[in-house]
Formats: structure tokens, C-alpha cells, sequence
């Protein structure tokens, strides 16, 4: 295999990523944006932002890519507090919300 192959493959392999990571961070959007509504909070900036990536298996045992994503959401107006939405392949997995102890009841 010469140099050529080896370079449009890695191209090629680097464009899936690129693109798989936006429709990733797209689902990932829209659960942080539904828990946000149906919790009464405000989601910030309606963005997340990937904080870790690593393989992982789902339940019958094929290995998937883990996504972690962070985002920030206000109770009050006048705070910023964080969440995360955890992704397994193309199922979102969890959406954390975290409420401050001095506000649990």
C-alpha cells in the first residue's frame, strides 16, 4: 500500500469522525434540551461541549463509542450549574442535573 492510500484513508476515517461527533453532539443537545424543559430550568448558552470520550460496551457486549458531554442550566436566572448527557453509540444513556445541597428538600 503506498503513501497516497494511507493518507486518503485517514482522511477519509477522519471526516467520518468529524461528522459522526456533530450528529452526536446534535442528539446530545436535544436530551439536555428536553430535561431541561420537563425539570422547569433554563438550558444555558443551548450548547454542550464534549468533556470525554472513550469505548465502551453496550448490553450485548459490541463496543460503542462513550461520549460525556457537559452543559450548564440556571434554576434561578442568576446561576450557572452544570449537567451532563451521557451517550452510548446512538442512545442517550443518562441526563444529570445537579441540584445544589442547600436547595434539596
Amino acid at each position: 500500500m503506498n503513501w497516497e492510500m494511507v493518507l486518503t484513508a485517514t482522511l477519509v476515517l477522519a471526516g467520518w469522525l468529524w461528522w459522526d461527533g456533530l450528529n452526536k453532539r446534535e442528539l446530545a443537545i436535544r436530551a439536555a434540551r428536553a430535561v431541561s424543559q420537563k425539570a422547569g430550568v433554563q438550558l444555558l448558552d443551548a450548547t454542550v461541549a464534549l468533556k470525554r470520550i472513550s469505548a465502551a460496551r453496550d448490553d450485548n457486549q459490541r463496543l460503542r463509542i462513550g461520549r460525556q458531554y457537559g452543559f450548564e442550566y440556571s434554576d434561578t436566572g442568576d446561576n450557572r450549574l452544570p449537567g451532563y448527557v451521557y451517550l452510548l453509540g446512538d442512545s442517550v444513556v443518562a441526563v444529570n442535573l445537579f441540584i445544589p445541597s442547600d436547595r434539596e428538600s
